[in-house]
Order: structure tokens, then C-alpha cells, then sequence
């Protein structure tokens, strides 16, 4: 196992982040040292174990030890931490790559929002070639990678237009079919808590309205229900909770109005009627593979026919912008499973095709019961790309998480006017995002330079 041993806890996180990037699957032990008397002797001692990794913080100096020796130090600029923090990832990474001879395509970042570097430059007026420069020298990034981030901003820039000041609103529905395998959302298996949905609705009514009358002067830009899964409730329930919205908040200048549906088998005719009936514009019908025998695995409990079914039943009802999600590296996939799952997905012709790379969550049944991922190379999101744009599907927006298979990341692709503005302005926190509804996050946006404002629900 690896261990990280540090004796100032204000720099653990980013350096624990990089560690843990350069031994993917691992979950490094920290051996906190501030909490008693360490100096750097004793530091050079104890990394003396193999796998073991010291970083000493002293006052003017940050020193790197593995096998029994300070293998790199840096000086410590106290009146610009951003810019020590920086220079002690690279040189973290500069000395892991050396000594396991391997690279990040990501470089020293470890964010969920790297495509958001290359926004706020873009936005600020600078080239894509200072874009390129900077991503390259502060943080190691690969070309690769910096050339999709720079694509990926510059298309954002096109799509929000003027979003600046008006918000979006999200509205969770907590319950699902089954609890897949992989979930650590708050959501809950419809057939145990049918009997609460009722009292559910009544409560988010009244979420809904507390936001129309306390936003009334702010104009709603997008709206965006997940959770969950919404279409898990009656087509009554959506109806009355869509009809709350219509009176309560002014939906005049909307500009999107999304629906996961999500699970194939939550979606029938009548429910399909309510979403056109309230001018619901964009679904998601997400598989996450088509491989049967992971679906069973990992307790999706809808076949490969019923995303089919669900895909032809939107159509037929004339949805013309439907999304669909797929996990790489779920548990006992194959690259030939995924490929032959993109196939299948490029037959129904989406408009939107947002593609996951598996990532652990801490609270989520695969970490719990320590199931191994599928079979993920480095070079399967390149293969993704490639498959997304020989469709017509181009890379708007970009996320990452913590434990990410491969050291990858998520990626929303779609055909041109199609890309879903609600996935932008929420990853990379264009203006702030009401949220209403079971284990929901809003987050206020302030000012430039602020970090914003998360408030959870219940």
C-alpha cells in the first residue's frame, strides 16, 4: 500500500490527489505527522519502506523524500500559495513520472474542472495558443488533452450566450427501479417508498413555489430534473409537479427545459404525453451499456430491449433531442464489450451521447463491496471520440471525479444545436443553481475570484 506522510496538513489534498493518480486503484494511506514533533531526519528514516512518500513543510521549504532521501525541494512563497501549490504538484509529478516511468494525460490536475481553465482564458480575451501555453507549463497537461479542453471551451463560449446573470433551476426525483450497483446518489427503490411519493410531491411543490416567489425578479434560464429517476413516479406525479412549476415560477425565457428519464424501463406512452404537454424539449434514455450481462450484473433490472423499446416510444412521440449515458469500466467489460455497446448506440442515432468513465464513490455498492472494474486502457476515451465524431457528435462540455477509472474523464457529446446548456452552465458555474428536492445541492455563484456557495437539502 502506498502511504503519504506529511506534516502540514494545508497541502495533503493536493498532493494526495496526484499520489493517488499515479497508483490508480490504490487509496493511499495518509500517516499524518503535524499532529506530533517530525523533522526532516526523521522523515528521510521513515521513507526509507518501499512505497513509502514524505513531504516536509517547513518555513521556508518543502522537501520530497522517497527511499530514504530527499529526492527534490522547492522554496515556499507565503504570499502566493496558488503558485507553491503548482510548483510542488510538478514537482511531485515530475519525480513520480521519472520513477515509474509513466505519464498523466491530465498532467498535475486533478480537478472535476479542467475544461474550465481554458473558458475563464478564452472569456478573458487570450488566444487559444496562450491557452495551450499556459495548461502546458503550469500544469504538465498533454497535448492531447489540451487541445480537447481548448475545443470544448471554445465551443461553451458559443452555446451560453448571455447567461450570466439569470439562474437554473434543478429538481430531484429520489426514486429509481433498482439501486445500480455503481450509485451513490440519493435515490431510493420506487417499489420499497411508493407509498411516500405522494407526501414527496406535496413537499417539492411547495420547494418549487418558495423559489418562484423569492426569484421572481431573476430571469430562469434553464430547467433540469434528475435524481433518481424521474419518469420512477406516475405520469400523475410528473404532471402535477410540472404543472407547480408552470404556476409558480416564470418559465417565459426558458431556454432548455431537460428530463432524465433515464431508465429505459420507468418510460411509457402516457408519461412520454406529459413531457410534450409541458414543452419538455430534451430526455435522457440511458443504457450505460448494452451488454446484458453487465446490466444484470450491476442491477440495472432492464434489458437491452427495453432501451430499444423506450428509444423508439420517444421518437414515436416526437422527442427530436434525446440524450443517452454509457459507463466505460463497468465490472467484467471488455474494450470489445464497449465497442460493440457504442455500435449498438450509434444505430439509434442520438442527438446527445454523454460517455462516463466509472468512478468509485465511497458510499456506492461497488466500493463497498470492493467489486473490481472492467478492463479500461488509456486509450479507450480516444476510441470514443473518434466513434462520437464519425456520428456527427462533437465534445461540449468535459467533467472529472475522484477515483476515476484510467485517470479519465466524462465527456457530453452532440450534434450541432443539440448540446445540453444546462450540463455547462452547472459544470463550469456560468450563474448560480436553485436546487429543490431530496439530497439536492444549490449553488450560489458570486462574484469573480469567489469560490461559490453550496447549500444541501435534506
Amino acid at each position: 500500500m502506498i502511504q503519504l506522510r506529511i506534516n502540514n496538513e494545508s497541502f495533503l489534498y493536493d498532493a494526495y490527489g496526484l499520489v493517488q493518480a499515479f497508483y490508480p486503484g490504490e487509496k493511499p494511506k495518509v500517516v499524518p505527522a503535524w499532529e506530533e514533533p517530525c523533522d526532516e531526519a526523521d522523515m528521510a528514516a521513515w521513507s526509507k519502506d518501499k512505497d513509502c512518500i514524505g513531504l516536509f513543510v517547513g518555513r521556508d521549504a518543502i522537501g520530497f523524500y522517497m527511499d530514504g532521501a530527499k529526492q527534490g525541494s522547492l522554496e515556499i512563497d507565503p504570499s502566493d500559495r496558488s503558485d507553491t501549490k503548482n510548483r510542488l504538484k510538478r514537482l511531485i509529478y515530475n519525480i513520480l513520472s521519472q520513477r515509474l516511468d509513466k505519464e498523466l494525460p491530465w498532467g498535475t490536475l486533478t480537478g472535476i474542472r479542467p475544461t474550465k481553465i481554458a473558458l475563464k482564458k478564452l472569456q478573458a480575451g487570450e488566444s487559444r495558443e496562450d491557452v495551450a501555453s499556459y495548461m502546458r507549463q503550469t500544469y504538465l497537461t498533454g497535448e492531447e488533452k489540451i487541445q480537447l479542453s481548448c475545443d470544448i471551451a471554445q465551443r461553451e463560449l458559443r452555446i451560453i450566450g448571455d447567461s450570466k446573470d439569470k439562474y437554473s433551476l434543478y429538481i430531484g426525483i429520489p426514486f429509481c427501479p433498482s439501486i445500480c450497483l455503481y450509485c451513490s446518489f440519493s435515490s431510493y427503490p420506487i417499489g420499497l417508498y411508493r407509498n411516500m411519493v405522494q407526501d414527496y410531491v406535496a413537499a417539492v411543490k411547495k420547494e418549487i413555489a418558495f423559489v418562484g416567489e423569492h426569484f421572481a425578479d431573476k430571469t430562469l434560464d434553464t430547467v433540469y430534473f434528475g435524481g433518481g429517476t424521474p419518469t420512477s413516479v406516475s405520469a400523475e406525479a410528473l404532471d402535477e409537479i410540472i404543472s407547480a412549476l408552470e404556476a409558480h415560477v416564470d418559465l417565459s425565457h426558458l431556454r432548455e427545459f431537460t428530463v432524465e428519464a433515464g431508465r429505459p424501463d420507468s418510460i411509457t406512452e402516457e408519461k412520454l404525453r406529459v413531457l410534450l404537454k409541458h414543452h419538455v424539449g430534451r430526455i435522457s434514455i440511458n443504457p450505460q451499456t448494452m451488454q446484458q450481462k453487465t446490466l444484470d450484473r450491476v442491477g440495472r433490472r432492464h434489458s437491452t430491449e427495453d432501451v430499444y423499446r423506450a428509444f423508439s416510444l420517444a421518437r414515436a412521440a416526437g422527442f427530436d433531442d434525446i440524450n443517452m449515458d454509457l459507463i466505460l469500466g463497468l465490472p467484467g467489460e471488455t474494450p470489445e464489450d464497449i465497442a460493440d455497446t457504442l455500435r449498438k448506440v450509434g444505430e439509434l442515432d442520438p442527438e446527445d451521447l454523454t460517455v462516463h468513465s466509472l468512478a468509485r464513490k465511497r458510499a456506492s455498492r461497488i466500493t463497498l463491496t470492493n467489486e473490481e472494474s472492467g478492463i479500461l486502457t488509456g486509450n479507450m476515451m480516444d476510441r470514443v471520440i473518434a466513434f462520437a465524431k464519425q456520428k456527427g457528435l462533437l465534445p461540449y462540455y468535459l467533467y472529472r471525479q475522484k477515483n476515476i477509472a484510467g485517470n479519465l474523464e466524462n465527456i457530453g457529446f452532440a450534434k450541432d444545436g443539440h448540446a445540453g446548456l444546462y450540463n455547462i452552465l452547472m459544470m463550469e458555474e456560468i450563474h448560480s443553481v436553485m436546487a429543490a428536492g431530496a439530497g439536492s445541492i444549490t449553488k450560489i455563484v458570486r462574484g469573480e475570484g469567489q469560490k461559490p456557495v453550496r447549500a444541501a437539502n435534506v
